[in-house]
């Protein structure tokens, strides 16, 4: 059977998966907790919005409620262009209110005021009837003709939306009294019988009040059990009212039907009579535009009073104008809709964006509604804090991971190196000792001449040089690492410490069978600040390493040099001529147990520790030291600040 997976990986590959899973295990939970939170947030700010719309939908209607309000109020006379002000029996005739041009409204976009009598006939409080001269009421001439205009345009609106009959239309633009209001009442029985029966007009054409029932009835199935159900809403029941309307004066008219001549110098009769009105409705024509009427009955006759309503304009004053001071408008969308019906949109709402809040308005506009949308809300301010927070767990997560990884990689290495320097101490140790004590042996039982005993002699103290050299860098290390040196540096010259250094390796050269080239470019005056033991210890060093790593070199030589850089440093060279180093492995041959083969396979002696003691040495005396390849052999730097 196969060993498991992990098992079957390399150290470092095995702490790296498990590191992994480690931080993974460690992740997901962290990217849970942010993702949710920043859920939340974005919750929050929904809900910040929503209720920044429903305030709005709210402030709209409140408006739009008192313009409506406003208009409840008027009375069945102010749709004409005369009223009676004040008491009836002083009979003061003036100009409606409704009269004013430009037209002015509580109602935001209202082109103008209408209203349709029992027989389809449709009149303007824009001009006076038949026989009274507007320009006795300050109407000019110029003003005369746009009020013409207006009032054919607001003709042609509701005749094309076949909400007045044209045939009536046209006989409304000619001078004409209004019928005696005897000839309308016989035709109806009561005044709801209105609602069904259509009055005279035209024939073969619906009557206006069909007309307008149809407008009425023209609602979604849905909104108008809405609107039935909410009664509470509405701005008001049918109320009654006793009006006074002025009628200009016919000259063949009798006296004696009870009117009193109220009018100034007898031009008017000022009629008393009962109205009831119910409250106001609002309608879309098929053209487009918007219209808000009014039942009125008067002497058993229905009449429609209302006004003719443009939607952009409407749209504009009654929504746009609050909406868009509203931080909203930045980030979301307003759509008014009629009857699932778009009229108008407002503020980014042109893309498609998450709905927000849905909004019907209050009778009479009932039957508009709306719906607020919003694209990329702002977040909260604690959406910045955990921004940061989340950047600072990955980077503590991330950062954790290499870290960790980098220094389990680091004691797996160390661990290796460690048995590797055990495995070559072995081997530096027992060799020198098997060699030592066998020619003991053999001096020891007489085996040697003459000849031979002073070779063997020599054997055994370079062996036990060896040896000593080798534990002198065991100690020397163990005193580095487990404290600081303590070095006593003192100023020598050039030519003072390559004395020093060729003293202590010349032996150890010629042993090895190779030369020794000692040159001093300094000068004998330079001096540098250096400890003596620690600096011979450092060529000591680098010269058994130029030996053991040249020992194959065709040229058998070691050059020991010393030259003044430009920077003033005192630097000292120890030159070889084998086969270089990798260029991947000059910074790593410094590392502590670091060897460039296994201890299996290597074809040289030593520890991994020399090089490791001379950067350390180096260091401790303020030195810096390096290595760099040459043609052929390698170099070996040690600079000294002079």
């Amino acid at each position: 059977m196969s060993r498991p997976i992990l098992a079957r990986l390399s150290d470092e590959r095995r702490i790296k998966y498990l590191l992994a899973l480690f931080f993974l295990v460690l992740a997901v939970p962290a990217v849970v907790l942010v993702a949710e939170a920043y859920r939340q947030l974005r919750w929050e700010a929904f809900h910040r919005a929503q209720s920044s719309a429903e305030e709005l939908a709210a402030r709209i209607d409140a408006d739009l409620r008192a313009a409506a309000a406003a208009e409840e109020a008027r009375t069945f006379g102010d749709y004409g262009f005369l009223v009676v002000e004040g008491d009836a029996a002083a009979g003061f005739v003036q100009r409606s209110p409704l009269s004013a041009f430009p037209v002015a409204s509580a109602v935001p976009g209202v082109v103008g005021y209408f209203q349709v009598d029992a027989s389809g006939r449709l009149t303007t409080p824009l001009l006076p009837e038949a026989g009274v001269d507007p320009a006795a009421y300050g109407v000019s001439a110029d003003e005369r003709a746009a009020r013409l205009a207006l009032e054919s345009e607001i003709r042609d609106v509701l005749a094309e939306n076949h909400l007045v009959q044209r045939a009536a239309a046209e006989a409304a633009a000619a001078p004409a009294t209004r019928p005696p209001r005897k000839e309308a009442v016989s035709s109806f029985s009561s005044p709801r019988a209105l609602e069904s029966t259509p009055a005279q007009g035209a024939p073969g054409d619906a009557s206006a009040e069909t007309a307008f029932d149809r407008l009425k009835s023209a609602r979604a199935p849905k909104l108008r059990a809405a609107l039935a159900a909410d009664s509470s809403a509405a701005l008001g029941a049918t109320r009654t009212e006793q009006a006074a309307v002025p009628e200009p004066k016919a000259p063949t008219e009798p006296r004696n039907d009870g009117a009193r001549d109220g009018g100034r110098d007898g031009e008017f009769l000022i009629r008393m009579f009962a109205s009831e009105l119910d409250p106001f409705e609002v309608g879309l024509l098929e053209s487009g535009q918007l219209v808000m009427f009014r039942n009125v009955w008067r002497d058993d006759q229905r009449y429609i009073q209302g006004a003719l309503i443009d939607p952009e304009r409407f749209i504009d004053g009654a929504v746009a104008r609050t909406f868009g001071s509203s931080g909203l408008a930045h980030v979301g969308g307003l759509v008014v809709a009629y009857g699932g019906k778009t009229l108008g949109a407002r503020g980014a709402a042109a893309s498609a964006r998450e709905p927000l809040y849905r909004s019907r308005l209050s009778p009479p506009f009932g039957d508009l509604e709306l719906v607020f949308s919003a694209g990329a809300l702002p977040l909260a301010p604690g959406a910045v804090l955990l921004a940061w927070v989340s950047v600072a767990l990955a980077a503590v997560l991330l950062g954790g991971f290499l870290v960790m990884h980098r220094f389990a990689v680091d004691q797996i290495r160390l661990r290796r190196q460690q048995q590797d320097f055990v495995s070559a101490v072995s081997h530096e140790l027992k060799t020198p000792l098997t060699s030592i004590r066998m020619y003991g042996e053999m001096l020891k039982a007489g085996w040697a001449d003459e000849a031979r005993k002073q070779t063997y002699y020599d054997y055994i103290h370079g062996e036990s040089e060896r040896l000593s050299r080798l534990i002198e860098n065991v100690l020397k290390l163990a005193r580095l690492t487990r404290q600081a040196p303590h070095l006593e540096t003192k100023r020598l010259t050039a030519a003072e410490l390559l004395d020093l250094a060729r003293s202590k390796v010349a032996t150890q050269v010629e042993r090895a069978g190779f030369s020794l080239a000692v040159s001093n470019e300094a000068g004998d005056g330079t001096e540098a600040p250096v400890d003596p033991d620690a600096f011979t210890q450092i060529v000591i060093n680098l010269v058994d390493n130029a030996l053991k790593f040249s020992r194959a070199a065709e040229r058998k030589a070691v050059e020991l040099g010393c030259r003044r850089e430009r920077s003033g440093a005192l630097l000292f060279t120890v030159r070889d001529y084998g086969p270089g180093i990798p260029k991947g492995q000059l910074k790593k041959i410094f590392e502590l147990f670091y060897r460039p083969t296994s201890e299996l396979t290597r074809e040289t002696v030593g520890t991994g520790i020399g090089l490791a003691l001379v950067r350390e040495l180096a260091t401790a005396m303020g030195a810096r030291v390096d290595v760099r390849n040459c043609d052929p052999g390698a170099e070996f730097r040690v600079s000294f600040r002079a």
